[in-house]
């Protein structure tokens, strides 16, 4: 599901992601090598025309990943040990964004952001969310977790000692 149909079917959770995106506009990645072992890689992470939009450079070992094997772990950048601003996890499939008007527009808001633009060549996808979560630990601890089938649900909190009400 694109990042708009999320937004509406989770809000909440989407709002959360949408606030750790603007912090830093950084996200770890979780691909597949060729091998099928995992790679982390950090990426820059922006939210153009409703899709969320992961942009890397051409024939990076990350890209190949990709095109290679479409599923992929976003995980949001945690720079606060105790995990009190919370992180989210998005966990799905990339499309390969070749649109002329949407690659245009990304590269838009990049240039808006840090003032720089990507050049041709180079790779953008677009994430497709198939389920996500939320923990925030501290005073204003939260634990959510959401998929198409199953909704937005509050879970029990790891430093909870009972369920969390309905």
């Amino acid at each position: 599901m694109e990042w708009d149909a999320f937004r509406a079917a989770a809000p909440e959770l989407a709002a959360l992601g949408e606030e750790q995106f603007k912090k830093t506009s950084l996200c770890i990645l979780g691909t597949i090598r060729k091998d099928g072992s995992a790679r982390v890689s950090p990426c820059e992470i922006y939210i153009v025309d409703g899709e969320l939009l992961l942009g890397m450079m051409w024939q990076s070992r990350k890209a190949l990943d990709l095109i290679r094997d479409p599923r992929i772990a976003v995980h949001t950048a945690q720079c606060d040990r105790n995990g009190t601003e919370g992180d989210v996890k998005l966990y799905g499939k990339v499309r390969d964004v070749t649109d002329p008007g949407l690659r245009e527009r990304y590269g838009d808001t990049l240039q808006a952001a840090i003032d720089w633009r990507p050049e041709e060549p180079y790779h953008l996808f677009a994430l497709d969310i198939e389920r996500a979560a939320f923990i925030r630990f501290g005073e204003g601890r939260k634990a959510l977790r959401w998929d198409a089938e199953r909704g937005l649900e509050r879970i029990r909190h790891p430093d909870d000692k009972e369920e969390p009400p309905g």
